[in-house]
């Protein structure tokens, strides 16, 4: 089986994303969680660029890779510094990393308007680098930037660029398509193009690797099909994280590689940490989870339509690729008016009830379901509600407390100040009628905090739960145009998430359905 070298680029490509920023402890943490996946090669950063990655490169030294070998990125020497001079070399070399990887020009456009020098100067940079650095680092990768789009325009230029590299010693010439715009076909034709030419010049002699960008959405096609011509290391970012519309995304490219091309990148193990890996660096750079990323979303393997739902009850593989647990995911079936009872049985068994599945309630509660739908509540993203349906229906339900009332007061007293909101809230307990107020930020915080003051003295375990989301809706509904609003509330107490759903023509009647499910489905779970 060949083997691919799997080299990450998050901490430096992945960082030029907008809206991300790294701390120092950020790319701490995520080199140890890439080192734990199995990647051969993460590049730490541009030492010398700033503060931070240099920071970055004295604290790594402390960690104990077990797989990753960590790579400092830097240029070619600048033209009118000699190559032992350059500030940027010696940044590199302090940063003392057993892999240094090398950027250099190899579209002549680029050479002569963004490096403004000679092509033969541009080739003496390329060689001068790479010579130089050789004889002090154990490993020298090349960064043949804007590979694909030079070797289009001047091929033969392209290739010297490739050839001054080889002889200047490097290990590995990685094509980069940098404005990620070359197509499949192309990418395919070129490599080609590059293998026949082996027996003329000395690029037979060493490994290529592949550097793409998604610009035009082929960055994961392009490494791909690099791979499939030949192509031994795969350059890319978790994710796809990177400048403009990203980087490669390895977590796409490896399960590729891996269950499709049948290659050797990973070990079985690691893949199955696929999905945490993804989600940990999607929460250390503060964004929010893409569901329908493939692989590791958690829509990739969710099911809605009832005739789908049917079939992979019976053989998962009528309606998904690989078996999820490959990558660490996980089979998930929706509840929507477009299932039917298959979803409510498949549910039942994830919800662990004891009911009888053939109870003809199940057919009740897929009419009820409809129903519902029909007038603008969702279920997707509040199973916790659907649950507390099912309980209901089956008998199961318990019903803490009772509302007898509740008045909700916004107030603005002065031009320029927040409004005051105050809610009042009286409600029957098995211990007798409780009647409390409460302010908040908003009126529906105000409710929020009013309920809670009334149950917490006989339901202390509410006190750890916490709403971290928040989400309100218009939309138009069932017959007609009646508008209602739609909530959905995330509920946290530390150890489970839930989702609870409510809808209403009044946006507070909706966030008082989902906020008494909230409450109720922590107290069933107690």
């Amino acid at each position: 089986m060949r083997k691919i070298e799997l080299y990450d680029t998050t901490l430096r490509d992945g960082a030029q994303s907008e809206d991300i920023s790294f701390s120092v402890e950020d790319k701490l943490r995520i080199t140890e969680r890439l080192d734990d996946l199995g990647i051969h090669y993460i590049e730490g950063g541009w030492p010398g660029a700033n503060p931070r990655d240099a920071e970055f490169f004295e604290l790594v030294k402390k960690l104990k890779l077990r797989n990753a070998a960590l790579a400092a990125f830097g240029a070619t020497h600048r033209a009118k510094i000699k190559v032992h001079q350059d500030p940027s070399i010696k940044a590199l070399l302090k940063a003392e990393t057993p892999v240094v990887t090398i950027v250099g020009k190899t579209w002549d456009f680029h050479v002569r308007e963004a490096l403004r020098v000679s092509l033969e100067t541009n080739l003496e940079l390329i060689f001068n680098t790479i010579t130089y650095l050789k004889k002090k680092v154990g490993k020298v990768f090349f960064d043949a930037e804007h590979f694909f789009d030079g070797y289009k325009a001047h091929p033969e230029y392209a290739l010297k660029a490739l050839e001054a590299a080889v002889s200047a010693g490097a290990d590995c010439l990685v094509l980069c398509d940098s404005n990620g715009g070359t197509m499949p076909h192309e990418v395919e034709k070129i490599i080609k193009d590059i293998s026949s030419a082996n027996g003329r010049s000395p690029l037979h002699q060493i490994p290529l690797g592949i550097h793409t960008h998604n610009d035009s959405e082929c960055a994961v096609a392009n490494s791909v099909i690099a791979v499939k011509n030949g192509v031994t290391q795969v350059q890319g970012t978790i994710n796809g994280l990177g400048e403009r519309c990203g980087n490669a995304n390895l977590i796409s490219v490896i399960p590729n590689l891996k269950l499709k091309l049948k290659l050797d990148c990973i070990t079985d193990s690691n893949l199955k940490k696929l999905k945490d890996v993804s989600r940990f660096v999607t929460e250390i750079a503060n964004l929010r989870h893409f569901k329908r990323q493939p692989y590791v979303g958690d829509s990739a393997f969710a099911h809605k339509g009832g005739i789908h739902v049917s079939a992979i009850l019976r053989h998962p593989e009528t309606y998904e690729h690989i078996r999820p647990d490959l990558v660490g995911n996980y089979q998930r079936v929706l509840i929507s008016d477009l299932g039917g009872r298959s979803n409510i049985i498949k549910k039942i068994k994830e919800f662990k009830l004891k009911v009888d599945p053939d109870s003809p309630k199940v057919s009740q509660i897929v009419d009820e379901l409809k129903e519902l739908e029909n007038q603008g509540f969702q279920f997707e993203g509040a199973e916790a509600s659907f649950e507390l349906l099912i309980k209901k229906t089956f008998g199961l339900h318990r019903k803490f407390f009772r509302l007898k009332g509740f008045r909700v007061i916004v107030e603005k007293r002065k031009e320029g100040e927040y409004p005051i909101s105050e809610a009042t809230i009286m409600i029957e307990t098995p211990h007798g009628e409780e009647h409390t107020a409460a302010t908040g930020s908003g009126p529906v915080n105000a409710l929020d905090n009013a309920l809670r003051k009334a149950l917490e003295q006989f339901y202390p375990q509410l006190k750890e739960v916490k709403l971290i989301d928040y989400k309100v809706r218009v939309l138009t509904a069932g017959k007609g145009t009646a508008t209602n609003v739609r909530v959905l509330i995330e509920s946290s107490d530390g150890k489970h998430k839930w989702g609870t759903v409510g809808v209403s023509e009044n946006i507070i009647e909706a966030s008082w359905q989902a906020l008494v499910d909230s409450i109720e489905y922590k107290l069933l779970r107690r």
